[in-house]
């Protein structure tokens, strides 16, 4: 469905609203606003796709701002991350922005609303402060400080620039009412003292403004027409439309904040300081760990940006918090892959095949289709010989009728190749087939169009020819969570739910065709799943990730529990 075609969401019914009631639409102007304190998730690539989604339907242009008021916790690192992950998801911003361009601006506007009596320094504890701030049923009392005259506040709040003051000593509060039901309305804190270098302002400043100050004010300095957040920001609109009125000017566009629902994910958690502890315990390698739910993580498993904005336009937007089951993102990054990745051959978990009426030292190159169906794609060649490597799945001594892959006495067709019939089978001391002797059927080469060839045999196996096999490492990815909902537990730590299962590294057997895949190549090991080549891939060794397998494996462990 194209997007002029589907229905429209809520946010979407807001600006056709405003457009209906005269507002310009060349005045539309959206953006990203993440901070930068971490990667980003699968929850903020929803709220890029709304974003600039809204910016190609619009015609409009997109902001990337970085709300970085927080140098204890921010880093250019993040920001080159950020970039990165909303370039590689296909969109480009308008301009780039930062809440720190603004530093002055909102410091010189904080001085006005001291002048006005609006703003005051506050110079009670933390644990003062939230004692007077009274509870959700019961109103706040007004700090002893509340009442300081024009002069002392502007002379402190200098003093905070200037640096004079330790951390904790003073705050600026904006002067509101303390009896509010909305108890951010509760005289709410606008600069706080940080004695730490910024990312960009190094040490300029050693007062930073608040999130609320700095948000509401930044999207107007912007223009933004149309500041959309998550849900939880719901009850700080409130105090966004109060700083706003406190400096717009009625000729220029004045922002709207609406709210749109968080889109959590089944088995994983979206929480930064979650995330960011599954890095720092070391239960990950990294952000980019590809069992993490970042955009860095995803696209190291080998998710495609296409399949990531098809999960987002399939979710939709909605105005209500609920759990997505993480199977519909695995749902499209297969049916992208389906439709895009090279089938070739790879073998996990090798049992050895001999086949013992081929010519000892003959091998020949078979055409093998890249992608069944697209002709387009073209075909490449992969080597055959007398010894082979299958799945040790794939065979069985005895096995019953609905067993349709290799067992004694019984035919396969190779995939590209022959068909072959198992004739007996060698077992180590402990009574593991280790080899499988077989014959084959010269005259049943696949596409040589004989009678043999066309014979039907119910069973198709994958293979490799062990001659000309290359050696991977293949890092078999599953789900980091066993619970779906692992950080919803009151009684329990998030972390218990951590499965132990999530990776598991094999040596695996390649056709030799992937001898110059690429970083990032995309294919489907036939009848096994998606993968793509790690960045960890060198020149002496291939290390390929799973991306999903071909099948749901959790669907039917979850419809049993």
């Amino acid at each position: 469905m194209s997007d002029s075609e589907r229905p429209l969401n809520f946010l979407e019914h807001i600006i056709e609203d405003d457009l209906k009631n005269g507002f310009p639409k060349d005045a539309l102007r959206f953006r990203f606003p993440p901070e930068p304190n971490g990667y980003l998730h699968i929850g903020h690539a929803s709220s890029i796709c709304l974003n600039f989604g809204l910016g190609l339907r619009y015609n409009a242009p997109v902001n990337l701002r970085f709300d970085d008021t927080n140098p204890a916790k921010e880093e250019q690192e993040f920001v080159d991350a950020i970039k990165r992950d909303v370039e590689w998801l296909g969109y480009q911003w308008n301009t780039e922005r930062y809440a720190s361009d603004y530093f002055q601006q909102l410091h010189d506007w904080a001085v006005v609303l001291i002048k006005e009596g609006k703003a005051y320094v506050d110079s009670q504890t933390s644990e003062e402060m939230a004692a007077q701030k009274g509870t959700p049923t019961e109103s706040g009392t007004e700090s002893p400080f509340r009442n300081r005259s024009v002069e002392e506040n502007l002379e402190l709040f200098a003093d905070m620039k200037a640096g004079k003051y330790d951390e904790g000593m003073h705050v600026l509060r904006a002067k509101i009412d303390m009896t509010s039901s909305n108890m951010l309305m509760r005289d709410p804190i606008m600069y706080r003292v940080l004695h730490k270098a910024h990312h960009r302002t190094n040490t300029d400043w050693c007062i930073y403004p608040m999130y609320d100050w700095t948000h509401g004010e930044s999207d107007y300095i912007e223009q933004v027409s149309h500041s959309l957040c998550t849900l939880e920001f719901a009850m700080h609109r409130e105090l966004y439309n109060w700083f706003l009125d406190q400096v717009v000017d009625q000729e220029r566009v004045r922002p709207k904040q609406r709210e749109f629902a968080r889109r959590n994910l089944s088995h994983t958690v979206v929480s930064k300081r979650k995330l960011a502890r599954l890095v720092e315990d070391g239960v990950v390698n990294g952000w980019d760990d590809p069992r993490m739910p970042t955009i860095s993580g995803l696209r190291r498993r080998g998710y495609s940006p296409e399949s990531i904005r098809n999960f987002a336009d399939t979710i939709g937007i909605a105005k209500r918090d609920n759990l997505i089951d993480v199977s519909l993102l695995e749902f499209q990054v297969r049916d992208h892959l389906n439709k895009v990745a090279p089938r070739v051959m790879g073998v996990l978990d090798p049992l050895k095949v001999v086949i013992t009426n081929y010519p000892d030292g003959e091998e020949e190159w078979l055409d093998a289709e890249n992608n069944p169906g697209v002709e387009s794609d073209g075909s490449r060649k992969v080597p055959f010989s007398k010894e082979i490597y299958i799945e040790k799945e794939d065979f069985r001594e005895e096995a019953n009728k609905k067993f349709f892959r290799l067992k004694l006495g019984k035919e396969v067709r190779l995939k590209n190749a022959y068909i072959i019939k198992a004739e007996s089978c060698t077992k180590d001391s402990e009574g593991n087939v280790i080899a499988v002797q077989c014959t084959y059927d010269p005259k049943s080469k696949s596409g040589s169009g004989t009678e043999e060839s066309l014979r039907k045999v119910k069973g198709t196996l994958h293979w490799v020819s062990i001659k000309h096999a290359l050696e991977a490492e293949v890092r078999l990815y599953d789900r980091l969570f066993t619970d779906e909902s692992p950080d919803t537990h009151k009684d329990k730590d998030f972390m218990e739910f951590v499965n132990p299962d999530s990776l598991n590294v094999i040596t695996g057997y390649l056709e030799p065709s992937l001898k110059d895949a690429k970083v990032g190549d995309q294919v489907q090991f036939q009848r096994l799943g998606y993968f793509c080549v790690d960045p960890d891939t060198t020149s002496e060794k291939l290390v390929f990730n799973r991306t999903v397998g071909l099948r749901d494996s959790w669907a039917k462990i979850e419809q049993k529990s």
